[in-house]
């Protein structure tokens, strides 16, 4: 692999720093995908969406919302992208009608996205709080 030689006088761009509730949402996000993939191909399987909507609306299903949790995981940056995240939740939790297990799963990656999203903001505050008291000289 090769890389671009840098233009002279350009330095390079710094990589953005991101906080502990982007980077924890985001792992959150990024492996519940695969079990919501897998979730459609169970809906499926079991042919249990309602009479007069053809099964392989499962695999669709799950597929998408596999992808718009990705691309949220992208996005955890702005604030929309946490409440996005949380309505994912929900939708993930109304899959439960359909296949009962799927109530565990909104369960356990539910509680994996509140603990990412409320304890990696307050991570974030202290973090933040700890860098201004760093940046003021002493007895000011």
């Amino acid at each position: 692999m090769t890389t671009a030689p840098e233009e002279p006088g350009r330095a390079a761009r710094p990589r953005r720093a991101r906080g502990a509730a982007e980077s924890l949402g985001s792992i959150v996000l990024a492996f519940e995908s695969v079990i919501v993939f897998l979730g459609g191909l169970v809906i499926f399987g079991l042919g249990a969406l309602p009479t007069g909507i053809p099964s392989w609306w499962g695999i669709v299903a799950g597929t998408v919302l596999a992808v718009v949790m990705i691309l949220t995981a992208g996005m955890l940056r702005h604030r929309w992208a946490i409440v996005l995240g949380w309505l994912l939740q929900a939708v993930v939790a109304l899959g439960g009608f359909l296949v009962p297990s799927l109530f565990l799963v909104a369960l356990i990656f539910g509680g994996m996205w509140a603990y990412a999203t409320i304890k990696g903001a307050s991570l974030d505050a202290r973090n933040a709080r700890l860098a201004a008291e760093a940046d003021s000289p002493n007895g000011d």
